[in-house]
């Protein structure tokens, strides 16, 4: 094994997975505290306007990026199996495939971004004050893609080795990194969200290069060489069935915001999308705990699954998801104390606080719901069964959010609460889905198992 690798077949499950999240639970931490610096520093120094545009703009990024990124559960999948089944070639032609089809996939869609950037900001209701604020953050995001995709890939692939702590380190400097730079362009050159966009596209790429510095110096089985750059046509095949699922699931629920975003965006007023922003954010680090859980739970659950571990792949769910929903409930107390602090602490405006709280204390209700639904899913999916976790994903936020935050937020006329309340509403009918799914049995039949070498 080498220093990259780390096996979780073998060991005290609790450790074994509270070892493995920790780190990933400190990276997006980091990550949250990363998109937070520029929500705090745009509030501070730029005003709403701005705020509104890194939000809008950066939402729009992530959309396409996560319709994309869904690929890199594949790869993790496929990676963690390999491992419990010690096959280290697979491993090395699951990597050359996935880190050269989303190297293409990004300068494709940076150049759609830029092409339809204005189209699409029209057609999420922007508000006109900062319609340009987003418009520029979009274009200098989409221009360093390549490196969201890039770090998220690399993250990827360790995370499926059972490596959590070198992702953390590199998402630690990129962020130090970030707030300098963010202080420089935004507070002192007044920059607004472009100077933001700038910022997170350098530390991203920054981020990039000591990941892939890291591979090469401890003689990771792909070399970054040009020759190397190749996709496996069985490799390929196995991806795209098991990250496919993932990726319309991932593509689905960002398009899902987009219709929430254009109702926050007509409800609300550029006002109700600095709050709402402000919302999210804290929004982003109380699911921080579920989400790291979650990829623990779904790592452990391939890398057994490949060693033949079943009852212990089952012992990861059950304990990861209690683990999960207890600290994330803890965040749905706070939301319930200290609503206006929070909203504060991203910016000051009193219309802007107003709107956030609102939106807020019903979106919160969410914080008791998701973190069930997505470790249960880290189990599925760990074991090639992605498809149920994209239905589950589907029915919550189309089928039943955007709906319900029309028809709370807009025809009974409760404004940015009815548009929040859509989201526990919508949580509600997921959780219903996946507990018939996971008392029906149909998941102890595994879809794809990646054999050990012959």
């Amino acid at each position: 094994m080498t220093k990259i690798e780390n096996n979780l077949s073998e060991g005290s499950v609790l450790s074994k997975l509270v070892l493995f999240a920790i780190p990933f639970l400190a990276s997006n931490i980091v990550q949250s505290l990363y998109n937070a610096t520029d929500m705090f520093i745009v509030g501070n120094f730029a005003g709403p306007a701005s705020m509104s545009g890194v939000s809008i703009g950066g939402q729009v990024t992530m959309i396409l990026a996560f319709l994309v990124m869904g690929f890199t559960t594949g790869a993790t999948v496929l990676i963690g199996q390999y491992m419990g089944a010690k096959n280290h070639e697979g491993i090395k032609k699951v990597t050359a495939t996935i880190i050269t089809l989303l190297l293409f996939c990004g300068v494709g869609i940076a150049a759609l971004i830029l092409i339809f950037r204005e189209p699409i900001l029209r057609l999420i209701q922007t508000p006109p004050e900062s319609y340009s604020e987003s418009a520029a953050y979009l274009a200098v995001t989409a221009l360093g893609i390549v490196f969201i995709f890039g770090y998220n890939t690399l993250s990827a692939i360790l995370r499926g080795m059972g490596n959590s702590k070198q992702p953390f380190y590199f998402v630690l400097i990129s962020c130090i990194t970030n707030i300098a730079l963010d202080l420089t362009f935004v507070a002192g050159f007044h920059w607004g969200a472009f100077g933001a966009a700038l910022a997170t596209v350098i530390s991203q790429a920054f981020s990039v290069m000591l990941c892939i510095r890291y591979l090469v110096q401890n003689k990771f089985q792909f070399d970054f060489k040009p020759s190397s750059f190749r996709i496996y046509k069985k490799e390929l095949g196995l991806i795209v069935k098991i990250g496919l699922p993932s990726c319309i699931q991932s593509g689905v629920t960002s398009l899902s915001l987009l219709f929430v975003t254009s109702l926050i965006n007509v409800v609300g007023g550029v006002n109700g999308s600095a709050g709402v922003a402000a919302a999210n954010q804290f929004g982003s680090f109380a699911f921080i705990p579920m989400m790291a859980v979650s990829v623990a739970i779904s790592t452990m659950t391939a890398q057994n699954i490949g060693a033949g571990k079943m009852d212990r792949a089952i012992k990861s769910c059950f304990i990861g998801t209690s683990f999960g929903a207890i600290l994330t409930w803890m965040f749905f107390i706070l939301a319930r104390i200290f609503p206006s602090q929070i909203i504060s602490i991203f910016g000051t405006d009193p219309a802007v606080i107003q709107a956030g709280v609102s939106y807020l204390s019903a979106f919160s209700f969410s914080f008791l719901l998701l973190p069930i639904i997505s470790c249960i899913n880290g189990f599925f999916i760990g074991a090639g069964h992605t498809v149920i976790a994209m239905v589950t994903s589907i029915l919550y936020s189309v089928l039943l959010r955007v709906p319900l935050s029309y028809l709370f937020g807009v025809f009974y006329g409760w404004g940015l609460f009815g548009v929040g309340l859509g989201s526990p509403a919508g949580h509600l009918g997921g959780l219903l889905i996946i507990s018939l799914y996971l008392i029906s049995g149909k998941w102890k039949k595994i879809s794809i198992k990646a054999k050990a070498p012959s």
